[in-house]
């Protein structure tokens, strides 16, 4: 599965811990800007979205909204923080991809 994650300029052990879970593609915009929008495109692989709420700017968080319905990708939104990140995945019954 492939993942993009958007928001925060790093991500910790966040990367480490979704491989463990068995996501094969992470993609990773900081979003902090609001050019950041521009370069956002969502490969056709991407089987989720995830928003770090607390990293990222209004126009960047509304324009990946539109493109994940458009797409129908589904989208979480979490605080940048594996607990976080972890019980959102949880909700959507992603903790146990691998």
């Amino acid at each position: 599965m492939a993942v993009m994650l958007v928001g925060a300029d790093h991500l910790g052990h966040i990367e480490k811990n979704l491989q463990l879970l068995g996501i094969t593609q992470i993609e990773h915009v900081t979003g902090r800007k609001v050019s950041s929008k521009k370069k956002i495109k969502l490969p056709v692989s991407i089987g989720l979205i995830v928003v770090f709420i607390d990293y990222v700017n209004h126009i960047t968080t509304n324009h990946i909204k539109q493109t994940a319905k458009a797409q129908g990708v589904p989208l979480i939104f979490a605080n940048r923080s594996w607990s976080s990140l972890r019980d959102k995945l949880a909700e959507y019954n992603l903790q146990e991809l691998g």
